[in-house]
C-alpha cells in the first residue's frame, strides 16, 4: 500500500518525466526527422525506459504533437521576454536578432517548427499538420500586433513578410549549410525594419 506522503514525489516524478521527454522529443524529430525518429530514440534521448514511453504518450503522433506544444511554449517564452522592450520595432529588431542567434541550429537542421510542419504536412492522418500552423499562427498574430502598434500600414501583409522572410532563410541556411546566410539576411531584415514608417 502506498502512503499518501509518496504521492506527491510521484506525481513531480511523472511530471519530470513527461516534460523530459517533450522536451527529447521537441529536439530529436527536429535533428532526424518525423519518419527517421522512433520512440526509442526519444526516449533514450530523455533518459527514460523506452517501455515508459507508452505510459506517457500512447503513439508516435503524440509525441509529435508533444513536440510541436514544446515549440509553441518556446516561442510563447520568447515573445513574452520580447514584450518586455518598450518599442515594438525594438522587439521585432530582438526577435530577428534572436533568429541569427540560432543561426549554427538553423544552417545544421533548419526552422525547428518550420521543418516540422512540413514533415507533418505530407502525412494525411492525425491533424498534426493543424497543430504546425497553430505555432505559425502564434507567431504570425505576435508580428502583426508589433507592426500595428508601429502604426504601419498593411500589418498583417508585413507579419506574413518578416516571417516568410525567417523561414526562407533558415531553409537557404540549411540546404546550404551555410550559418552566414542567416546572419546576412537578419542584418537585411533589421534593416528593413528601422525604414519602415
Amino acid at each position: 500500500m502506498t502512503d499518501s506522503a509518496d504521492a506527491p514525489p510521484r506525481r513531480q516524478k511523472a511530471v519530470g518525466k513527461r516534460q523530459r521527454l517533450t522536451a527529447a522529443a521537441a529536439r530529436v524529430l527536429h535533428e532526424q526527422g518525423v519518419e527517421r525518429t522512433t520512440i526509442a530514440d526519444i526516449a533514450r534521448a530523455a533518459d527514460v525506459p523506452a517501455g515508459n514511453v507508452y505510459y506517457y504518450f500512447k503513439t508516435k503522433d503524440e509525441l509529435v504533437e508533444a513536440a510541436l506544444t514544446e515549440h509553441v511554449s518556446h516561442l510563447k517564452t520568447l515573445t513574452d521576454q520580447l514584450d518586455q522592450l518598450p518599442d515594438p520595432r525594438e522587439r521585432l529588431k530582438a526577435l530577428v536578432a534572436a533568429w541569427v542567434g540560432g543561426r549554427d541550429t538553423a544552417a545544421r537542421y533548419g526552422c525547428p517548427t518550420g521543418t516540422l510542419a512540413v514533415e507533418v504536412d505530407k502525412r494525411t492522418e492525425g491533424g498534426l499538420d493543424l497543430a504546425a500552423g497553430r505555432a505559425f499562427r502564434q507567431l504570425l498574430d505576435w508580428a502583426e500586433g508589433q507592426f500595428r502598434e508601429m502604426g504601419v500600414a498593411d500589418p498583417d501583409g508585413l507579419a506574413i513578410a518578416l516571417i516568410g522572410a525567417y523561414q526562407g532563410m533558415s531553409l537557404l541556411s540549411n540546404a546550404l549549410r551555410d550559418p552566414e546566410i542567416m546572419t546576412r539576411e537578419g542584418a537585411r531584415l533589421t534593416h528593413w525594419l528601422d525604414t519602415l514608417t
